[in-house]
């Protein structure tokens, strides 16, 4: 008798360790442990300390999930095998194939940023296919074409950093700490986002590419020309802030004209910022586009989306023992559709 399927997702990519379950009723169980307190000495993530912590907490979070589901019958498991840092993504991809082996069910290794643009298909009233996605996440900030699972055109990407790390070099020179980008957003709340005419940058010509580098520049005369002071540090980020959104929505506005497409995703860690949410419906009810977010837990790394991609490609999954496989740089365009349309 043919098993319902019930995949079992794992997320290691970075500085959240996660676990969910995903099965034809949706969303099971999920888990995430953040590693924020672990790294905020340092300023940023320590591969070695992610990679030991992650060790420390993948199986706890993996026994939670299935008993806050119930032990069901596991039929397959899902984990991100890149991009990310490669030593994190190997502890995931070792104790996949690990329990894969142990209870004897195919393994697939996924693509992270296929789960976050896949994300908003776990809501409850989920965007139809074809969309326009915008993922910014700390270390991607792309626009892409999402015509069906494994059916990726990247419209545009960043030249240079991804808006999560310039929110996160910007807050550094602000003294704000780690992670910066959510407390910069609560300075800026304080501030006047027209104090500082920061650049928005590549506005001005043709195409949907990404540069904050000139921005990051502006954030720092702004700070030696005289930000000392907490109201003057405020205005500095929401003006910095307002730029950057600004520049999001430009961008995204362009892109769904230029894909000839109805609905836009946001999705990655940035999706969740307040700010950037309300000017994108703003924008959305003139250009006439609707707007699609996934909740603020699964904006940030998390299993759900890597069982979610894990269940609509089940039929890739591999059976046997699998080797543990982990691939820091991979490009979301070389992805294929599932080979059965029923999984997609």
């Amino acid at each position: 008798m043919q098993r319902t399927p019930i995949i079992l997702g794992i997320e290691s990519s970075c500085d959240e360790t996660a676990a969910a379950l995903y099965g034809e009723a949706g969303l099971l169980a999920h888990a995430v442990h953040s590693q924020v307190a672990i790294h905020a000495d340092y300023g940023g993530v320590v591969p070695e300390l992610a990679s030991r912590d992650h060790i420390r907490k993948i199986a706890p979070l993996i026994e939670n999930v299935c008993a806050t589901a119930g032990h069901p019958t596991i039929t397959g498991i899902a984990y991100t095998r890149g991009p990310g840092l490669v030593g994190a993504l190997l502890v995931g991809a070792s104790v996949a194939a690990g329990y894969g082996m142990g209870l004897s069910v195919p393994v697939l290794g996924v693509h992270h940023m296929e789960g976050h643009l896949l994300s908003p298909l776990l809501e409850a009233e989920p965007p139809a296919f074809p969309y326009v996605a915008l993922l910014v996440s700390g270390g991607h900030t792309m626009l892409v074409a999402v015509e069906g699972v494994g059916r990726y055109r990247v419209l545009g990407e960043s030249l240079d950093d991804a808006v999560g790390e310039a929110f996160d070099k910007a807050a550094k020179m602000l003294g704000l700490g780690y992670p910066g980008g959510p407390a910069l957003s609560r300075l800026a709340a304080e501030g006047d986002p027209t104090a500082h005419a920061f650049p928005r940058p590549m506005c001005n010509r043709p195409g949907l590419d990404f540069s904050f580098s000139g921005l990051k520049t502006a954030v720092m005369l702004a700070i030696k020309s005289g930000g000392r002071t907490r109201a003057a540090q405020a205005d500095i980020a929401a003006s910095f802030q307002q730029a950057v959104v600004e520049t999001l929505v430009a961008k995204c506005a362009r892109a769904v004209r230029a894909a000839g497409m109805e609905r836009l995703v946001v999705a990655g860690g940035v999706g969740a910022n307040a700010s950037l949410r309300a000017a994108l419906a703003e924008r959305g009810r003139v250009d006439g586009f609707a707007l699609y977010f996934p909740r603020p837990a699964f904006c940030t790394d998390n299993a759900a989306m890597i069982a979610l991609t894990g269940y609509l490609r089940r039929t890739q999954m591999r059976p046997g023992i699998v080797p543990a496989e982990a691939v820091p740089r991979w490009s979301l365009e070389t992805l294929v559709p599932p080979a059965s349309a029923a999984a997609s």
